[in-house]
């Protein structure tokens, strides 16, 4: 199942009641801050957009502590094109969905796996330290 908002270039896709991926397309441009993420996930995503001479202040980000169960990766597609298929947490499938160049995705739950349609050049953001092999379990699709 998902959900398509502002003009289809946010799409939240979910099972059931589980959250399993964001995709912001390259598109999305609207001035402000907007935050894409409940406060309650681990990864936060927002798109900003400011005019010129808008400050903002300076600071400093505290230490907090905060529990993390599960890894959520963003991925920025820098070039090319990869198709992405997405899992139930029970390795159900659930659809795929294609990123370009520009698009954002938040892989917040259940599974994934990539197939590069073009030479494909992307960055990945989660949360460390990394768990090498024990951060994740494969399985065939």
């Amino acid at each position: 199942m998902c959900f398509h908002g502002r003009n289809n270039l946010i799409e939240t896709i979910v099972d059931g009641l589980d959250p399993i991926a964001l995709i912001i397309k390259a598109d999305f441009d609207e001035p402000g801050v907007h935050f894409f993420t409940p406060a309650n996930f681990s990864q936060q995503v927002a798109f900003m957009q400011h005019p010129k001479g808008k400050k903002i202040d300076a600071h400093v980000h505290n230490l907090v502590s905060r529990q993390v169960l599960y890894t959520q990766e963003v991925l920025f597609i820098r070039k090319g094109r990869l198709k992405i298929n997405l899992y139930s947490s029970q390795r159900r499938f659930i659809g795929s969905r294609t990123l370009e160049a520009g698009d954002v995705i938040l892989l917040c739950g259940g599974g994934h796996s990539f197939e590069m349609l073009e030479d494909t050049a992307m960055i990945e953001v989660k949360q460390g330290p990394y768990a090498g092999e024990n951060d994740k379990t494969r399985f065939q699709e």
